[in-house]
């Protein structure tokens, strides 16, 4: 092994401001296409109905974890994965520029088709978020030193809280200056070029420590799966977690297909709930930055558990307190994306990060499957069994936080 092989503290700062720039510009773009509220206001302007939420919520936030299960027996074989994660996320690139000339040309365009071509390119999106997901962990937990792990999530989620913050207000205007379909054409565009300068980051990623797991077919995989459950139990309480506590990243566009039908929201008020969920992510971010050093992982779990449980009942008793509703959502987003992934590297190493990484989408059935049961649900029996159904699942999610019981 030669010594360009090993990670020195200088390339793991290259790789970690690497990092830090393409999570700042992503976090800029990721308002202007927003899951959920951007995304399906738009959808629902263009006809959209819970139905076809409940579609574009699974594609978005659960179907694509599930293709994993594909994209991580071929990925796994490489000792490198930095190609796949450019591939990845330039699928992505495309996928916003698609959209947005989707939008923008809209009226030479069948109102029929305009559905099913918005779905084929979130697909595309998602399906590239999946794919290059896979190789960010693996590269991540590779590439930048164990102690600066914990660091690098907490200031991660303080600039990218930031930025956000000041991209939903610019959201805002833009959602005000024209009407459907061109303001949303705009966002995406915008989206488009944030994207584009966030992928500079991957590109000057210095991956050197290579890690490679033969897996030969899905089906090796999926016995891989079992073997790794059943030497570490952990990894399978992790799975019971994110099928329980993954729901509740997937409420909100519900809560926009509600306000939009008993509210009558607009474009306006759109931009006023992502301003509102911006501000609970960088609230939350900041205090967790602040306390990166003394928190668990095993209390925020309990928290964001906890807050997840209570948002719909905020909908059910309170039901105009749509501010309060999506500052909360934002809290329970921070606190997720922090926990689940500092978990997931804590009980992998560095030859099974990728493996873990795929186990992790492939095994989020549940994410994936409730908001097409979630849409039916409304559809034909309103929001109420919809919400209860939402409620259990969360508390369920409490067994399996107390087993993985997370020491760091």
């Amino acid at each position: 092994m030669t010594a360009k092989t090993f990670l020195t503290p200088k390339i793991s700062k290259r790789n970690f401001n690497s990092f830090l720039w393409h999570a700042g510009f992503l976090a800029f773009a990721q308002n202007f296409m927003d899951i959920d509220t951007i995304v399906p206001a738009m959808l629902v302007e263009a006809g959209g109905n819970a139905i076809h939420i409940g579609i574009m919520t699974s594609i978005m936030l659960g179907g694509s974890s599930l293709t994993q299960l594909v994209f991580a027996p071929f990925i796994s074989n490489y000792h490198f994965k930095k190609p796949f994660l450019l591939l990845g996320i330039n699928s992505r690139i495309f996928s916003l520029l698609g959209l947005g000339l989707i939008l923008y040309f809209s009226f030479q365009i069948p109102q029929a088709y305009i559905i099913w071509l918005i779905f084929i390119f979130l697909t595309i999106f998602s399906l590239g978020g999946a794919f290059s997901n896979i190789s960010y962990t693996d590269i991540l937990g590779k590439s930048v030193v164990h102690d600066s792990r914990k660091s690098f999530f907490t200031i991660k989620q303080v600039v990218t809280g930031i930025i956000l913050f000041f991209a939903a207000l610019i959201a805002k205007q833009v959602l005000t200056i024209s009407e459907y379909p061109v303001n949303y054409a705009y966002l995406f565009f915008i989206a488009f070029g944030a994207l584009f300068i966030a992928s500079l980051g991957f590109w000057n990623l210095k991956e050197v420590t290579p890690s490679k797991m033969i897996v030969k077919t899905p089906g090796h995989f999926l016995h891989m799966v079992k073997k790794e459950i059943l030497q570490n139990r952990k990894l399978g309480y992790f799975l019971g977690f994110i099928n329980t506590m993954g729901i509740s990243i997937t409420l909100l566009p519900f809560v926009i297909l509600y306000a939009k039908e008993f509210y009558q929201t607009e474009s306006a008020d759109t931009g006023f709930f992502l301003l509102y969920k911006v501000i609970g992510s960088v609230v939350a971010a900041l205090v967790l930055f602040i306390y990166a050093g003394k928190y668990k992982y095993r209390y925020l779990l309990y928290g964001s558990a906890a807050l997840a449980f209570l948002l719909p009942l905020f909908m059910m008793f309170s039901l105009s307190l749509f501010a309060v509703i999506f500052i909360i959502g934002g809290i329970i987003f921070t606190a997720y994306s922090i926990s689940m992934n500092g978990v997931l590297l804590e009980i992998s190493g560095t030859e099974n990060r990728a493996l873990y990484t795929g186990i992790a989408g492939a095994g989020s059935i549940i994410p994936a499957i409730f908001p097409l049961v979630g849409g039916w649900i409304i559809s034909q029996f309103g929001y109420q069994p919809f919400f209860i159904l939402f409620m259990a699942i969360i508390l369920s999610s409490l067994y399996f936080i107390y087993k993985i019981n997370c020491k760091k």
